[in-house]
């Protein structure tokens, strides 16, 4: 007779409290391997693949998509062991995870090793009561201890899914339409073999709310438009909204985010301090890193790669600022080894990679390390465990077109470099006008761990080594 186990969500790493379900990827009455994922999650940091630990059918679920579910919650049952007319798993139940099939894991690449059984789906006249989760004496339902994971399988954003007749869609695509109620089915996709991209979400979604304008507006009487216009409603929070106002969730890594900002607003009083640097130095050493040619020639070499470099050789200056303040204890804490973060902008939100000991990296390493990391996190693939454990930030917002920032500083870390676009400018050199590749730079930092002149002398170092990089050479 079949075992009933339940598996419930894992914590998936770096104090995650939360995932919402994003594609349930068996059905109830599907045979499932052990270790084989069943369900897309998006957490706050990356989306996960979920496997369950336990080999049988599939006896319910728990969680429509879309709904977030905590830690611990109960994701699906599985009846472990063969329903009679089955073949089943091959593995034996048991009164303990390991002995009903289970492999004690939860996460793709830390399971067996065995392969995934073919999907297959059992008759629900086939199942036994046991199997169907009904109280059959000998068939309780086990209670699965929650199980923690180190790392997750994160998705490539644009993964593709099948949903019924439509061509094939991600599932960031497939939330988007659901969220502005987009039926994909009468959607044209412009993409390889008719796959609906974004972009056709975007185009459908614009065309809905320009119908509804235009329909609204036909529909309007002079005197109730200008009713409509003046008509201002109070929210539940006290805040005055207009009658026609869209509320978006704030979850997800935009939530995330949100909270992550408040806390540092709230927590740490913070000053920025800036300085406009002649760049051009700078800009003439890369174009000759990056021209260099034959057996001894690396790869190409970023400005955001130079900045991180001298960013290193600064904090390795003025080490206050590669520090953390431990509010309960009341205590600066200095931290020997700089894991440098970097903002980078994608389809899902801000999102902050860090390089891993950026401090013995040369700026090649550096460079190579952020276009991977780049990469990663442009598909969706970037790791709870790359998105944390930063000690300082570099935030490149000259790539938007902006000359300066006062940025809010990545919370618990003590600082952040802020970067402007790097342009043409008149500019004194050498006691004549000219015209100079100008850079603003900003730092903002927590006043708790150093004062302005500390915050002022590192400044300063960074933008000599902008104007000129020998002055690298001596910290090398």
């Amino acid at each position: 007779m079949a075992q009933v186990l339940e598996f419930k969500l894992p914590d998936l790493g770096e104090g995650l409290t939360e995932a919402e379900i994003v594609r349930w990827l068996v059905e109830v009455g599907d045979v499932v391997a052990i270790d084989q994922p069943v369900v897309e999650v998006e957490t706050a940091k990356a989306m996960v693949e979920v496997p369950c630990p336990y080999g049988g059918v599939v006896t319910a679920r728990f969680g429509e998509e879309g709904t977030e579910l905590p830690v611990g919650a109960p994701l699906l049952t599985v009846a472990v062991g063969a329903p009679e007319g089955t073949s089943g798993s091959g593995e034996d139940s048991g009164s303990d995870p390991e002995s009903a099939g289970g492999s004690g894991n939860v996460l793709v690449g830390y399971g067996t090793g065995a392969p995934a059984a073919r999907r297959r789906r059992i008759r629900p006249d086939r199942l036994d009561r046991s199997v169907t989760g009904a109280p059959v004496s000998g068939a309780p339902v086990v209670k699965a201890p929650v199980l923690e994971a180190p790392v997750a399988k994160v998705l490539v954003a644009d993964a593709s899914v099948s949903e019924g007749p439509v061509p094939v869609v991600s599932p960031l695509v497939r939330r988007l339409a659901r969220q502005h109620d987009i039926d994909l089915r009468r959607l044209a996709g412009s993409g390889p073999d008719g796959l609906i991209l974004r972009a056709d979400v975007d185009r459908a979604i614009r065309t809905a709310e320009e119908t509804a304008t235009e329909t609204a507006r036909a529909a309007r009487t002079p005197v109730q438009a200008q009713a409509s216009a003046a008509a201002v409603t109070a929210a539940p929070n006290g805040v005055a909204a207009a009658v026609d106002a869209e509320r978006i969730p704030l979850r997800g890594v935009r939530g995330a985010v949100a909270d992550k900002l408040s806390r540092s607003r709230t927590e740490i009083p913070d000053a920025t301090c800036w300085v406009d640097a002649d760049a051009t130095e700078l800009m003439a050493v890369r174009a000759a890193m990056n021209a260099a040619t034959g057996p001894s020639a690396g790869p190409k070499v970023s400005v955001l790669a130079l900045l991180a470099r001298i960013c290193t050789a600064a904090l390795a200056r003025f080490p206050e600022l590669n520090s953390t303040v431990d509010s309960e204890a009341r205590e600066i804490v200095r931290l020997s080894g700089v894991h440098l973060g970097f903002a980078a902008q994608t389809e899902r939100g801000l999102v902050v990679p860090v390089v891993r000991d950026a401090h013995t990296r040369n700026a090649e390493s550096i460079g190579a390390e952020i276009a991977r990391l780049t990469e990663l996190a442009r598909t969706g693939k970037l790791s709870p465990a790359q998105l944390t454990g930063g000690t300082f930030t570099l935030n490149n917002y000259g790539v938007f077109g902006v000359d300066g920032s006062t940025p809010i500083i990545n919370h618990p870390e003590a600082a952040m470099l802020g970067v402007g676009r790097i342009m043409p400018k008149p500019w004194v050199h050498q006691g004549e006008l000219a015209v100079r590749q100008v850079v603003q730079l900003s730092l903002t930092f927590d006043h708790r761990v150093c004062d302005g002149g500390t915050a002022g002398g590192f400044l300063r170092y960074v933008a000599d080594c902008v104007e000129q990089p020998a002055v690298l050479l001596r910290t090398l």
